[in-house]
């Protein structure tokens, strides 16, 4: 008798499959503030590393004395000030919204909509780039290519997010391998299906290397046949 796949083991929600999210430093978002004043200043104090984050977190102190998370740009140290208002200055950290952002600035934690606290090119060493502008909406251009209108009214950070040659570094071994995807609830090292038996895949067993069945399922199969390519639109090359 086979075991149950590990989709099914997933599934159930195990402390094996869960992220560590008790050990990560908070939210890092946007602060709100009073819409008539000029500008805000605020202090970075620290940078931390956050798991299952790539890039650093930055401890910051705003001016009234309070403290929060911050998701520093490159080129950044410990006691650098950066502005937060309508129409701060065009340099790099400054937080301001997309109306008042030149045509050709490089921004990234753009938010979505008004107040959200920053929703988009969150990754280390992303970026998106400010395109055009009408009098209700921002065309940015972001790290994928394409290109999405938000509100003018949003805000955004001016620069590059930091930790972007993280990918330089090999992990070296498996374990540092494993470790990395623990905090991400990834899975490593990852057996493929039609390596295993039967017993334990529907696509396991014979003398093989392929399924030898079609990987399309459909979206109502039963816990441990739901593998592959589920409710599959199409298949194939596309023509």
């Amino acid at each position: 008798m086979g075991k149950r796949i590990q989709v099914q083991r997933r599934g159930r929600g195990t402390p094996n499959f869960q992220s560590p999210t008790h050990k990560r430093r908070g939210e890092v978002k946007y602060r709100y503030f009073i819409p008539d004043a000029d500008f805000h200043t605020a202090t970075i104090k620290d940078l931390l590393h956050d798991p299952g984050r790539g890039a650093p977190v930055a401890l910051i102190q705003y001016q009234d004395g309070t403290k929060g998370l911050y998701l520093p740009p490159e080129g950044v140290k410990v006691g650098d000030i950066f502005e937060i208002g309508d129409n701060p200055e065009i340099k790099v950290g400054n937080i301001l919204p997309l109306k008042n952002v030149p045509e050709g600035t490089y921004i990234y934690n753009i938010e979505g909509q008004k107040d959200d606290g920053g929703k988009l090119v969150r990754g280390s060493g992303t970026y998106a780039v400010m395109m055009t502008k009408t009098q209700t909406h921002a065309n940015i251009r972001l790290p994928s290519g394409k290109t999405k209108n938000v509100p003018v009214s949003a805000r955004c950070t001016i620069g590059v997010v930091s930790g972007g040659g993280r990918h330089i570094k090999p992990f070296v071994k498996a374990g540092k391998k494993y470790y990395h995807m623990k905090t991400r609830h990834g899975i490593f090292p990852r057996t493929s299906g039609n390596k295993m038996n039967a017993s334990n895949h529907p696509f396991g067993g014979g003398s093989h290397k392929g399924p030898h069945k079609p990987t399309t399922v459909s979206r109502n199969a039963p816990p441990g046949r739901k593998v592959g390519l589920i409710a599959a639109r199409r298949t194939g090359l596309r023509k």
